[in-house]
């Protein structure tokens, strides 16, 4: 579904070189700190930025050459995009009717209800929300083959969040060769709707993982000085200094479990990957 290969972009001193790959029928998920390459990558997917070498290939085809039909069958929230503000809800609903045949408009009012996003209200006049929930709307009404969301539950409270991504789950459901290319700061929600995680960092990526995996073998160790000592290390990616002792970041949680039974061994996460894969000591 999007294929990319040494994406490469330099910044001044930040220079991106990306290669991951969304398959048909997923959702991949693309995390990391503000700053690591996340908007870039999106962008480029996009062809909103031109990159310096490698190439991103949607439906097979180079995204600087794809289709009307093709670009068409993309779906996208950016965090700078949106509709004039001068605008409402029926006026964005006609707008999407005119670019996309196959815009369900009746799904898109529904929805818009739904969401509690008044149709006689300028856009002016929504909140950053409001806002978040348009742009996801926007996204999925076209029945799109490929979703590129960055932030797109940006603004949201918990029970909102929620909402939109069971709106998320139910677009995969309806097409099983749908597939979302997603960033998010909320780790949980990554984690509850995501098949496979990358990690990027200062614009390369760092660890590439299938969510099951990440959730059912990843673990924070809590030895303390004696017990680290004796510890094997052999299974352990990143170590930080605590007051207590040491917290290890472990892909083999299983072995720790049965082979160490006064150890401390706390579930791992999407934001232990962050906090230990970047910001870790050896």
């Amino acid at each position: 579904m999007l294929k990319i290969d040494h994406l490469t972009k330099t910044y001044g001193d930040f220079r991106l070189d990306v290669s991951m790959e969304v398959r048909s029928g997923c959702i991949t998920g693309l995390v990391g700190r503000n700053g690591s390459g996340k908007s870039t990558t999106f962008k480029s997917v996009l062809g909103l930025i031109c990159p310096e070498s490698g190439s991103v290939q949607v439906f097979g085809t180079d995204c600087g050459n794809l289709s009307a039909a093709e670009r068409k069958a993309l779906g996208v929230v950016l965090a700078e995009a949106g509709f004039s503000a001068a605008l409402d809800i029926r006026d964005v609903n006609r707008i999407l009717q005119s670019m996309y045949e196959k815009h369900d408009a009746l799904f898109f009012m529904e929805q818009c209800a739904r969401f509690l996003l008044p149709e006689d209200k300028k856009l002016k006049d929504f909140s950053s929300g409001m806002r978040a929930k348009l742009k996801l709307l926007v996204a999925v009404s076209h029945g799109a083959k490929l979703l590129v969301l960055d932030e797109p539950t940006l603004g949201l409270d918990v029970a909102m969040r929620e909402e939109m991504l069971a709106l998320l789950r139910d677009y995969m459901l309806a097409d099983e060769e749908r597939s979302i290319l997603i960033s998010s700061h909320i780790a949980t929600d990554l984690e509850g709707l995501c098949d496979d995680i990358y990690l990027i960092n200062d614009g390369k990526i760092i660890l590439h993982e299938e969510t099951d995996v990440l959730l059912s073998s990843y673990a924070v160790l809590k030895p303390d000085e004696p017990q680290y000592k004796e510890l094997e290390k052999r299974y352990i990616l990143q170590t930080k200094k605590e007051p207590f002792g040491y917290s290890c970041l472990t892909n083999q949680k299983q072995f720790y479990v049965e082979n160490y039974p006064d150890l401390v061994v706390e579930q791992g996460g999407i934001d232990d990957l962050i906090l230990y894969m970047i910001g870790g000591n050896d």
